[in-house]
């Protein structure tokens, strides 16, 4: 049977941006692969927490990363590699911005690193630091050349078949990470690992190696995720009502996790993104990213 990738092309005023699921092995690790071109909305945009990794090639102008207000600001010429995050980026960019890039699920990463996950976790990195310079100069130029973004989402995909690599305890934290993501986070840990029959310390120590955060860390994760989704900043929001039907323990706790993953309270996290539906409504990238004050 022949793999027939969804395909999601969006054009917004100066954007171009363009996406699809990879075929079979990489659709199990990867949600999609995307090409982006165009004037971003924001010079900073910031990226909330979310239980996903990501590999960006750039293709034009650097780009600048801060990975949390005690870490400098740093330029990426040739792109970065994230593995899951813990806290929220800020992203800086040029007036115009051309890049492809890979939406890994949080375990997706793994097989593609020298390198345990935990290392990078919270620690942007370059493309040439994963795949050496020679290789990703190579793979720069064949992008920049290829003729349009589904060729070059074809190039990108073939070069990620190439580089699949085996990952000890993929199987374990694969399977695991599918029940917390099943349940929004909404899982007790210590069920996860009965029913794996392995130990906490193993499974933790095999989730840092492959994803970069315990397995406790990426339920709040999905958690966090799931409930800020839910919120349509279009109507007043119940507060409360959210949190509760969340699972926080109480609206101060949840206020914490707010903060911890957006570094916004929740009432500045929707001002925020009520400014962005109001100054570009309809945008590709509305959805996660805030415009950076």
């Amino acid at each position: 049977m022949t793999h027939v990738p969804r395909c999601h092309v969006g054009d917004t005023v100066g954007v171009e941006y363009v996406s699809r699921v990879p075929r079979p092995p990489l659709d199990g690790l990867i949600d999609d692969l995307y090409y982006l071109e165009g004037a971003p909305p924001y010079a900073r945009l910031t990226l909330p927490a979310s239980p996903a990794a990501f590999l960006i090639v750039n293709l034009g102008a650097p780009f600048r990363i801060r990975a949390g207000t005690e870490i400098e600001t740093a330029e990426y010429a040739d792109g970065c590699v994230v593995t899951t995050p813990s806290r929220a980026f800020e992203f800086g960019y040029p007036p115009r911005t051309r890049s492809i890039g890979v939406h890994f699920k949080p375990w997706g990463l793994a097989p593609f690193l020298p390198m345990p996950a935990v290392q990078l976790c919270d620690r942007p990195v370059t493309v040439e630091q994963v795949w050496g310079r020679p290789a990703t100069a190579e793979l720069r130029d064949r992008l920049a050349t290829a003729d349009g973004p589904h060729e070059m989402l074809t190039l990108l995909e073939e070069e990620l078949m190439r580089r699949l690599g085996d990952a000890a305890g993929l199987g374990l934290v694969r399977r695991t990470s599918r029940i917390i993501a099943a349940t929004s986070g909404a899982v007790a840990i210590d069920d996860l690992r009965v029913s794996a029959g392995v130990s906490s310390t193993h499974l933790a120590q095999r989730f840092k190696e492959l994803i970069g955060v315990t397995p406790k860390r990426l339920a709040r994760s999905y958690r966090f995720a799931a409930t800020v989704l839910s919120i349509n900043p279009a109507e007043p929001v119940d507060w409360a009502d959210l949190a509760g039907g969340a699972g926080y323990f109480d609206q101060a706790h949840f206020g914490h996790e707010f903060r911890a993953f957006t570094g916004l309270t929740p009432t500045r996290y929707v001002e925020v993104r009520r400014r962005f539906l109001r100054e570009h409504p309809g945008h590709v990238l509305d959805g996660w990213p805030l415009p950076t004050d």
